[in-house]
């Protein structure tokens, strides 16, 4: 089979790192900003226990607007921080800039609507033994939440495996790039086809592991 391919062995398992190391970089840089923003637009909102509306309209505006544009549009628009970053617009590494971008207010407004679904009385019991700002992030709203929040990352983690497959269209290497190059390109049929499988057995395991951990977080 991989034979017919038109590609020797190494560039396919080239490819599926690069997709790999694009999709983990990005997340857990994304994610960890987003849950930073999600928690903040929570708490700022009309209903949060820190409300400010300046924080929360400009927070929310900029979410909006990132959120709007389409990712193939967003890569080119921000090359010019994406060069100053790392020093180049093309390759692997220079795709993490547009994949953080994108991923962040994807999982913000996930991660945002997972925490607003904890039951209030948490945070009011919370207040009423005391707990400061961060004691009721840390040990309830984000542990209510943590079943949620890992749907919300599987979610976006396939979300970014899509994405990555677009940078290929910049050169960022990974399946994507395959796809385009070797199989669109050239007309090479069985390649396009093997990428498309490849990419529908990283999302069903990654759905696969996500839904089997948030149902352990939730019946725990």
């Amino acid at each position: 089979m991989i034979d017919k391919l038109g590609v020797p062995p190494e560039q396919l398992i080239l490819a599926a790192e690069q997709t790999l190391y694009m999709v983990f970089v990005s997340l857990v840089v994304g994610s960890f900003l987003a849950i930073l923003l999600a928690v903040t637009l929570v708490l700022t909102n009309d209903n949060g226990i820190l409300k400010n509306k300046p924080v929360y309209m400009v927070l929310n505006t900029i979410i909006n607007i990132i959120r709007s544009i389409p990712f193939i549009i967003l890569m080119v628009f921000i090359m010019p921080l994406t060069k100053a970053i790392v020093g180049t617009r093309i390759g692997t590494t220079a795709a993490l800039i547009p994949l953080i971008v994108f991923i962040t207010p994807y999982l913000t407004r996930l991660f945002e609507n997972s925490i607003l679904d904890v039951n209030k009385g948490i945070v009011e019991a919370a207040q009423a033994m005391g707990a400061s700002y961060y004691e009721i992030v840390r040990y309830f709203l984000l542990p209510e939440a943590k079943g949620s929040l890992i749907l919300s990352i599987t979610t976006g983690t396939i979300g970014l495996i899509g994405a990555t497959a677009m940078a290929g269209a910049i050169g960022a290497g990974g399946v994507g790039d395959l796809a385009l190059t070797y199989g669109y390109e050239r007309m090479n049929t069985p390649l396009m086809l093997f990428t498309v499988v490849v990419l529908i057995i990283f999302v069903q395991i990654i759905q696969t592991v996500g839904n089997h951990f948030a149902y352990k977080t939730r019946n725990h």
